[in-house]
């Protein structure tokens, strides 16, 4: 009798402790947060007390464990677009833990590690405590794998993808096979990339879904610094970036004879922009992650220039999103799909405003700037 015994009452503890842990987690929910906002257009950031939004049907109560910058988000912040009402909350960089479940969801639990891309709305934000996600656009964080590293993915990957797989309209991209369809991988065997910026945070995921789709001459400019890492991400060779827009043109050339149906500029400035509209072949797609500056009267029609937002939130982008996050875990834990190197910045929400100048005035290359929201004072 008492060898029965154990093990039911060892059961019992087990239930016991797992429900406890449910119910801890349930109930430690609050109903306000610490929150970074922009109060009214064009002012300061500051932070604030906000409601803790609630999950509907499909979506999924966030935790944010750590959220990464982007030059985005100072933008927004200085002239005023996106934003639907005030105060506030931008960031769209996400790496948390579920804690509540909306009607519906079935691919999640709660208590587990994941990483998704939020939006410009209060509700879907970032710089705050607790976020709402989407739970078809969400992937686990495999073991192995820090919150820190996962913030580092949505929005640099978002563009990367997008800009390659997405659709050619507009917000979408250069509509290439995607990797992980059918025939994708590989799928550009023998056919030349170039990339602007290979270093950036949206180049470094470029390169490596580049590879991944095969394309055999992966062209990338960069500072002597991070050539050698650009090329263990993927690039074949590296264009010095301080070179004039006429020598990086002649640079491509010797390296590849083939036509460059492909060119994504991570960077998208004036010259940038040009110069990658003189490499790019006839039939072939520019893809930018800021809006066109090549002038109309410069243009010509069998020149295609997208300029990708790169948001999953986008509904033209939502079955290559579904795609790409349903693989995510396993591009991770192959090693695949590296995340950027994250650079933690101190003092939670109240450090995002330093990193945001620091984003602004080019003092960060090849790593991204993350805070832990749980930290603010």
């Amino acid at each position: 009798m008492r060898q029965l015994l154990i093990p039911v009452l060892l059961a019992f503890g087990v239930y016991l402790f797992l429900n406890r842990s449910r119910n801890i987690t349930e109930m430690s929910i609050p109903t306000q947060q610490k929150a970074l906002v922009v109060p009214e257009a064009h002012a300061p950031f500051q932070l604030a007390t906000i409601d803790v939004p609630k999950p509907e049907a499909g979506e999924v109560l966030v935790r944010i464990e750590a959220t990464a910058l982007n030059p985005v988000d100072w933008k927004i912040q200085a002239y005023n677009f996106f934003i639907q009402k005030y105060p506030a909350v931008l960031g769209t960089d996400i790496a948390g833990t579920v804690v509540q479940l909306g009607s519906g969801v079935t691919n999640l639990a709660v208590g587990d590690k994941v990483v998704f891309q939020g939006y410009f709305t209060n509700r879907l934000a970032s710089y705050q405590e607790y976020t709402i996600g989407k739970a078809e656009t969400i992937a686990k964080i495999p073991s192995g794998f820090t919150f820190d590293q996962a913030a580092t993915i949505p929005v640099g990957a978002g563009a990367a993808f997008v800009g390659l797989y997405g659709p050619k309209s507009s917000s979408g991209g250069a509509a290439l096979t995607p990797f992980w369809a059918e025939g994708g991988r590989g799928k550009y065997a023998g056919k030349p990339i170039v990339v602007f910026g290979g270093s950036s945070s949206v180049g470094q995921y470029v390169l490596q879904l580049a590879k991944l789709s095969g394309f055999s001459h992966i062209i990338t400019t960069a500072s002597a610094k991070n050539a050698a890492h650009v090329k263990s991400l993927g690039a074949t060779h590296v264009v010095d970036r301080s070179l004039s827009p006429s020598e990086i043109v002649a640079e491509v050339k010797k390296i590849t004879s083939e036509p460059v149906l492909t060119v994504f500029d991570a960077i998208a400035l004036a010259d940038t922009q040009t110069t990658g509209y003189e490499i790019l072949a006839s039939g072939g797609t520019l893809v930018l992650t800021l809006a066109p500056t090549i002038p109309e009267d410069k243009r010509v029609a069998d020149k295609t220039i997208i300029d990708t937002l790169g948001s999953v939130h986008v509904p033209a982008n939502h079955e290559v999103s579904i795609g790409f996050y349903s693989n995510l875990p396993q591009l991770l834990l192959s090693g695949e799909l590296k995340p950027n190197s994250p650079e933690v910045l101190p003092g939670g929400l109240a450090g995002i405003a330093g990193g945001l100048d620091r984003l602004k005035n080019g003092q960060v290359s090849a790593t991204k700037l993350v805070v832990h929201p749980p930290e603010t004072a």
